[in-house]
């Protein structure tokens, strides 16, 4: 049997036990360490696991993981989703839709100190809903608003799916912050712009709401300046090159922490309950990446990267042809798998073939743009059935509405999200823009 026959067996295991709903780490070490039993011995598998997890888990890089959820985390508890949420309400809230507009951004500033979409659909799901259908709009389409703002906890940096990518990559982490920051406030405006479209073909979806007194709107923007300062903060003292990623994502966390503090919205109980949910949300991801480290080294033995990558460029299409079927292949997985997964899954086979292809770009300018379409694809999946864990989020909190509403909900967001992925592969300009004005 040839090494690439069995590199494929070991895939289409690996999917298997998924689709079997076998933890996705616990089915990557299962088939890695089988393969890898299979080319090398099982003396050289158990050396290779007595060294492997301790130069993985010893990376400094790692280190910014568990600090952004926590600082998330923090976030979640200090009750900004509602001030963010009240502060553009304020300002665009009786306009038709302006409810949702407010409610995209806030997703946006929340998603500027969070760098999770779980974390941001679950906190507005639960911040904005009841406003919304307090105010008369139609449930499906708050809550597939929600869902789709919630994908914003991802895009706007900073992310934890960047940080990954970034280690997966060997890629500097603050250029791709930056490279981010464009395509996240497309991103932004592209669902405002479904928001105007969808209010103006149905205006029932979302009555119009009473103006809020001007007072109450600079009291209601006042309350959000913590926002601003830790994301100036962070973000501008990444960027400045003041601090490194890991210490800017240290220093949110103890602004938020004090920032909690301050406005005694927590106390030793939920200070613990934050903690837990840090250690468990950053020990399945440090599992995933243990399993992915030795489903690649299995690979690595079939060397099924590097034939896919001299397969793919012996054909004779256009390298953008070839982006495109990547990216056609990366929306049906994003529909089926955990993003995280299907990018520690994928990249070390296509990897290679991107940067075998000729974009007219320097391969680390490739690795940066690739690395921002991987994130919005991200972001795809997060909304696309079958899985679409964004919409399960919304729907377990929303019991009352049926998922197949929000399904449908998602749709013109849906189609917002490829059109930018479309202009932003036309286009990488529009991702190195900023990285290569503040190099």
């Amino acid at each position: 049997m040839s090494n690439t026959s069995v590199a494929v067996i070991g895939l289409v295991a690996l999917l298997g036990f998924i689709g079997l709903r076998m933890p996705v780490a616990l089915a990557m070490i299962v088939v890695g360490g089988a393969g890898y039993i299979h080319f090398s011995g099982l003396a050289t598998f158990l050396s290779y696991m007595k060294s492997t997890p301790y130069h993985l888990f010893s990376n400094y890089t790692l280190s910014v993981i568990p600090l952004f959820i926590l600082m998330g985390s923090f976030a979640e508890r200090s009750g900004l989703s509602t001030q963010l949420f009240r502060a553009a309400s304020g300002f665009v809230g009786h306009r038709r839709g302006g409810l949702a507009y407010a409610l995209i951004g806030a997703c946006t500033g929340f998603g500027a100190i969070c760098g999770s979409a779980v974390a941001t659909t679950a906190t507005f799901g639960r911040a904005a809903f009841p406003e919304l259908k307090r105010a008369g709009y139609d449930e499906a389409f708050a809550a597939s608003t929600i869902a789709a703002g919630g994908t914003l906890g991802i895009l706007i940096p900073p992310s934890v799916i960047l940080v990954i990518y970034a280690i997966l990559a060997e890629q500097n982490i603050a250029k791709l912050f930056m490279a981010a920051i464009i395509p996240g406030i497309m991103a932004s405006v592209s669902y405002c712009v479904v928001v105007w479209v969808v209010t103006w073909l149905r205006p029932d979806k979302a009555p119009l709401a009473p103006a809020m007194p001007w007072p109450d709107r600079m009291k209601a923007l006042v309350e959000v300046w913590p926002v601003m300062v830790v994301a100036v903060a962070i973000l501008g003292g990444i960027y400045g090159g003041i601090v490194t990623t890991t210490e800017g994502a240290a220093f949110g966390a103890t602004a938020m922490l004090a920032i909690c503090l301050f406005q005694r919205t927590i106390g030793p109980k939920e200070f613990a309950e934050c903690l837990l949910q840090t250690a468990e949300t950053s020990a399945m991801i440090f599992l995933i990446l243990l399993g992915a480290e030795i489903f690649n080294g299995f690979l690595s033995l079939t060397q099924l990267p590097e034939n896919a990558a001299a397969a793919v460029a012996s054909w004779t299409l256009p390298p953008y042809a070839i982006l495109a079927v990547i990216l056609a292949i990366y929306v049906v997985l994003g529909g089926l798998m955990d993003e995280i997964a299907m990018i520690l899954l994928t990249l070390p086979v296509v990897l290679p073939i991107v940067l075998g292809l000729d974009f007219g770009l320097p391969k680390s300018e490739v690795l940066i743009w690739f690395g921002i379409l991987i994130l919005m694809l991200c972001g795809v999946g997060l909304l696309a059935p079958p899985i679409g864990l964004g919409v399960f989020v919304v729907s377990a909190i929303l019991r009352d509405i049926p998922i197949s509403r929000i399904y449908k909900g998602v749709l013109p967001y849906l189609a917002a999200d490829i059109m930018r992925i479309a202009l932003v592969a036309a286009f990488p300009i529009l991702t190195l823009g900023l990285v290569r004005l503040l190099q």
